[in-house]
């Protein structure tokens, strides 16, 4: 590229303002890039706690609900007395630019949907242990989509800061070594011309 340029003192100028502003930007770059690494590691250790806690609870559940079976029989009917939850939301917040999900549940307070005479203290436990796993579940679902997203945006700050550092930033620097020395040169032959026309004329 730095052939293919006029050698001129405003183009050097106009070279050298591009190489600091590419130099400034692998720099926003990568400090981005950083954040949102350390931003995605942190989630990742909590998604491992969080899918250990739904594990254990997800345990819990089926064994209580295993235990209203034996006592009650199969609970398939009393299943269905269980209402639609639709107190999930969703919201965003930005990390460096990235819109990160903030998945909730509203803390609505939904009455145990059976009656307690035909029921007893397990079936209790596991609809409770369920709506435990209703909760994890959602605060996952958040993480690693969480986690998704700042994969991406690290994917594609990596990309655009290689494109300065190893691309554009060399071009430019190529390019105002080339501008540099043309300029210098042509420097040296106008001083030379200027010795030698200095000389004639004393000489006359």
């Amino acid at each position: 590229m730095g052939n293919q340029i006029v050698p001129t003192k405003g183009n050097l100028l106009a070279t050298k303002k591009s190489l600091a502003l590419s130099r400034t930007g692998f720099e926003l770059l990568d400090r981005k890039r950083n954040i949102l690494i350390r931003e995605m590691m942190a989630l990742i250790e909590r998604a491992a706690s969080i899918q250990d806690k739904i594990d254990n609870t997800y345990d819990e559940a089926y064994k209580a609900l295993q235990k209203a079976n034996i006592t009650l029989g199969i609970c398939a009917e009393l299943s269905l007395t269980v209402p639609i939850d639709n107190s999930l939301n969703v919201a965003y917040r930005s990390v460096m630019g990235v819109e990160i999900p903030m998945v909730s549940l509203e803390p609505v307070s939904i009455p145990i949907p059976f009656g307690l005479n035909s029921t007893n203290s397990m079936l209790d436990d596991a609809y409770n242990k369920f709506s435990d796993v209703k909760r994890l579940t959602a605060e996952l679902a958040e993480v690693e989509n969480s986690v998704y997203r700042l994969a991406d945006a690290i994917k594609k700050t990596q990309k655009r800061a290689n494109a300065l550092k190893n691309i554009m930033i060399p071009r430019f620097e190529a390019t105002v070594k080339f501008i540099s020395d043309a300029l210098e040169e042509k420097d040296r032959e106008e001083f030379s011309r200027l010795k030698i026309i200095k000389k004639q004329k004393n000489a006359q």
